[in-house]
């Protein structure tokens, strides 16, 4: 099957907005205790069919893809030890978030409201590629564990004093991981998810996007999500200390 590469480089990738200034403990970001959690079983989740040009039955895929990730993360959070709370998940036909614009890459994490907001586009709508759709929960759910361990505040305390260089190697070490943290709720939901394409195909057409300043050279966020697809783990994710050319 054709992927629909126009579509994917427009809208594949969802956004973190810029982080602001907070008050965080300086030095690296790390996992914290839910790299220990091991790769779980496979999970089955009721994922519903999209039909073109129906908003709601993309409302429906979107709420029902929250419930999965919703339901992933709190069992490796508590197989971890640690404590977890869901995020509000707003799908919306508008652009406005509550943490500001919806870009035109559909959807963004608004970290001091924990909220995912997701903007369903007209792309979606003629041309709804179910894996490109599915990608704006998983990724931006991945931003959610982030905030969860403590990850967004010791970045931000490491962001605000760098300089520009440095601004963008930590932003693109913070999108990778959250593209990795996608790949490891993939291992567990793929099959549910019903992809339109192979796992193969996704990952080499996520490779062949253009680059974006935010995010990174496609190349490393296939590299790091199907790192996590393949591990199963959030401990194949740490991309603080991995070197430039895995996260530029």
């Amino acid at each position: 099957m054709r992927i629909p590469l126009m579509a994917l480089a427009m809208c594949m990738i969802a956004v973190l907005l810029p982080p602001v200034p907070a008050a965080a403990a300086a030095g690296r970001p790390a996992q914290g205790g839910l790299a220990a959690a091991r790769a779980g079983e496979r999970q089955s989740c009721a994922i519903p069919a999209i039909r073109t040009g129906s908003t709601a039955s993309l409302k429906s895929f979107h709420r029902a893809m929250a419930a999965c990730a919703d339901r992933f993360w709190a069992a490796r959070f508590a197989a971890a030890g640690l404590t977890y709370s869901p995020p509000t998940v707003t799908v919306t036909t508008g652009s406005d978030s509550v943490c500001g614009k919806i870009t035109s890459n559909g959807a963004q994490y608004c970290p001091a409201q924990r909220t995912i907001a997701i903007r369903i586009m007209r792309n979606d709508l003629r041309d709804p590629f179910r894996m490109n759709i599915a990608h704006s929960v998983a990724h931006e759910w991945g931003h959610h564990v982030q905030q969860l361990t403590g990850i967004l505040d010791a970045q931000n305390a490491l962001y605000w004093p760098a300089s520009s260089g440095a601004r963008t190697l930590l932003s693109h070490r913070l999108e990778m991981q959250a593209e990795c943290y996608a790949g490891v709720f993939y291992s567990a939901t793929l099959t549910s998810i019903r992809p339109d394409v192979t796992w193969r195909e996704w990952i080499d057409a996520v490779g062949r996007a253009d680059y974006s300043k935010i995010h990174g050279r496609p190349r490393n966020l296939a590299y790091w999500q199907n790192r996590g697809y393949r591990g199963g783990s959030t401990a194949a994710c740490d991309t603080w200390t991995a070197p430039k050319g895995r996260v530029g």
